[in-house]
């Protein structure tokens, strides 16, 4: 599962280093005119997109508003506003498109995460509510202890790296600790793999907590068996004192697979605000004869009660949410709920 806020650079990456063979994945045989690019387009999404059923979307209605928008003489930027327009219908950020030409680039559903990237500052963490981070050896995992507190802090700003047995270090060294505070706001995502192991760190058992199914077939029900996914104990010792996660609606893609991981604990707290929907993995990149590259979700993440929460997110325990003139005013209302919380519950401070 990719990380959202990456997901970006790493298309332009890749598109700068196919772009010498670009016709041999296209095909020389596509005709590269505005009606030919959106039908392309249309119909990719038509046939291996998973979550129109899940979200209640009618494609078809779709393509009956944005088609007769598109003519011979549609220019290429007309042609980006009709066809960013439709695909953000979808609200799914693992639904991008990007032009490198003209370095535009689009994630559906992302004006949400604009707002949300403002409402948290690790700064401001780390001036206020810290004693102390430490980098790991993994450079998107820190940790630390709150500030005249004996409460630990783990920091995730993603996901993915190539060591997530560092958790267990990271144990050992606040293990002394009442409890932990867990910190996924503004995580874009990563590798469910990655989640699963870190959240393994803190598994109080083994607990069944989705399936997943992928796209087979042009039908908009077409999908393979269901896949059970379990979260259990991993690595050498877990935390099994209170534990508190902290989300956000930039909680994304692999960072909510590792918080329905942590939720399934009966001694962790979700605080903080829902978070963004998007579970599927996201498709290889995609090709349109004008040189644009797309992605899109290509599986079904359900819950054990048959549940999706694509597009609807994950629910903290404790809903309470920054906002930009809270942070700018040097105040994190979810991290003092989150002392408040520990100390009400449990009389740890």
């Amino acid at each position: 599962m990719k990380n959202n806020k990456h997901i970006l650079i790493t298309l332009l990456v890749s598109i700068i280093l196919l772009n010498s063979c670009e016709k041999m994945i296209i095909g020389e045989d596509e005709i590269n005119s505005p009606e030919n690019n959106f039908e392309l387009l249309w119909n990719d999404f038509n046939v291996h997109y998973a979550l129109f059923g899940v979200k209640n979307i009618n494609w078809q209605d779709a393509y009956n508003i944005y088609r007769p928008q598109v003519n011979p003489n549609t220019s290429n930027m007309e042609l980006w506003d009709i066809t960013s327009n439709m695909l953000d219908l979808l609200n799914d950020g693992h639904t991008t498109l990007i032009d490198a030409n003209n370095n535009l680039k689009f994630e559906s559903g992302d004006s949400l995460n604009v707002i949300a990237e403002s409402e948290f500052d690790l700064n401001l963490l780390k001036t206020k509510y810290l004693d102390y981070l430490t980098n790991s050896s993994e450079p998107d995992i820190s940790f630390g202890k709150l500030k005249y507190k004996d409460i630990g802090y783990v920091h995730l700003s993603s996901v993915e790296g190539d060591n997530p047995e560092i958790i267990d270090n990271i144990i050992q060294q606040l293990k002394q600790h009442k409890a932990i505070v867990v910190d996924i706001r503004n995580n874009g995502g990563g590798s469910d793999d990655y989640a699963h192991r870190v959240a393994g760190a803190f598994a109080d058992g083994e607990h069944f907590i989705y399936t997943v199914q992928t796209k087979n077939g042009t039908g908009i029900d077409d999908f393979d068996a269901k896949t059970k996914w379990f979260t259990k104990p991993e690595g050498t010792e877990q935390f099994l004192k209170p534990v508190i996660l902290l989300t956000d609606r930039v909680t994304a893609s692999g960072a909510e697979i590792f918080t329905l991981n942590m939720k399934a604990f009966n001694h962790i707290t979700v605080i903080g605000d829902t978070t963004a929907g998007d579970h599927s993995d996201q498709s290889d990149l995609r090709f349109l004869p004008n040189g644009w590259v797309y992605t899109y979700s290509p599986q079904l993440y359900l819950m054990p009660n048959g549940e999706s929460l694509e597009g609807i997110g994950i629910s903290p325990d404790v809903y309470i949410k920054n906002t930009e003139t809270l942070i700018n005013s040097n105040i994190d209302l979810v991290i003092e709920t989150a002392i408040n919380y520990l100390f009400i519950e449990y009389n740890i401070e």
